[in-house]
């Protein structure tokens, strides 16, 4: 019988425990880019609400105009 030391040692566990940190990092990778563009996003609409509210436009019209809802102008 193995114990945990031993078993740490083994090509198997080594193995297994690389797969797995390579997998974090590529889940960590997308992960962060998906927050990366939602944040993008979340500032150019910020952005053109601001730009279309200081033209005058309603709520209406802006929303409407990028394709948003009226909470999501808001």
């Amino acid at each position: 019988m193995f114990s945990l030391s031993e078993f740490k040692q083994t090509r198997f566990y080594q193995d297994a425990f690389t797969e797995g940190k390579l997998e974090g990092r590529e889940e960590g990778k997308l992960e962060g880019r998906e927050e990366g563009k939602l944040e993008g996003k979340r500032e150019f609409y910020s952005s053109a609400v601001r730009r279309f509210w200081a033209l005058g436009l309603s709520l209406e019209q802006i929303a409407e105009g990028l394709g948003l809802s009226i909470e999501e102008v808001r």
